[in-house]
């Protein structure tokens, strides 16, 4: 399943150009031309990104509504307008895109505000497993222990004997579907005495990090936990 978005706008050049970067983002489209109905539609169902076309009538009024009124139903708010930027951030948007509409300027802001969505839905991910890690203490001495879930910044594992709270651990397993080993410096976030334990992941190389961010996001997005 993809993400999802609104644009409201009648000037159609400007929709054709949304529609072709969000498709190409994975990210479904929905276009209204009033106001009235989007904001019926909104008040209904959950969307990840509004686009909102400032040069229509209503639109700073329908900005300031959205915002304050239904703040969850669209975490990444887009305005679009003539060029005025000072005018179009007071609308309170979280990004800006000048009209008309240049591909290379709505490509960057369509990305950045995915990777925004993303990291917001990925904060809180857990991806459910069971495999093998090897933790190396603090004190040198390693042991086995076994993978619960991971996230993007962490793990949970479970071990035969217990970690201590922010102990500092080194942390190697193998993901299924990717083929680099991942080895990161982590810290305990929280233990319990029946070897339950969070590590959150302190230092881990950049590209293996990457490697993991979209490893995750991918089963993130297999699962259909989308809601």
């Amino acid at each position: 399943m993809s993400l999802s978005s609104m644009i409201i706008s009648r000037d159609w050049q400007e929709v054709s150009v949304l529609e072709c970067i969000l498709s190409g983002l994975h990210i479904d489209v929905d276009v209204e031309s009033e106001l009235d109905r989007a904001w019926i539609r909104l008040k209904k169902s959950k969307v990840d990104a509004v686009i909102v076309d400032c040069d229509s009538d209503g639109t700073r009024h329908f900005l300031r509504k959205l915002l304050t009124t239904l703040p969850g139903a669209a975490p990444v708010v887009i305005a679009s307008g003539s060029p005025n930027k000072n005018v179009l951030r007071g609308t309170g948007a979280t990004f800006v895109v000048e009209k008309p509409v240049s591909v290379e300027a709505a490509v960057h802001t369509l990305s950045a505000a995915r990777n925004l969505i993303m990291n917001e839905r990925l904060r809180y991910y857990r991806e459910s497993l069971d495999l093998s890690a090897s933790l190396t203490r603090h004190t040198g001495k390693r042991m086995k222990a076994r993978v619960v879930n991971i996230s993007k910044g962490g793990l949970k594992i479970v071990s035969r004997q217990p970690l201590s709270f922010a102990e500092k651990i080194r942390v190697n397993f193998s993901l299924p579907d990717m083929r680099s080993t991942v080895h990161a410096d982590g810290k305990v976030a929280w233990a319990d005495s029946n070897g339950n334990a969070g590590i959150r992941f302190m230092q881990i190389d950049p590209a293996l990090a990457k490697k993991l961010e979209l490893w995750v996001e991918q089963r993130y997005f297999q699962s259909g936990d989308v809601s």
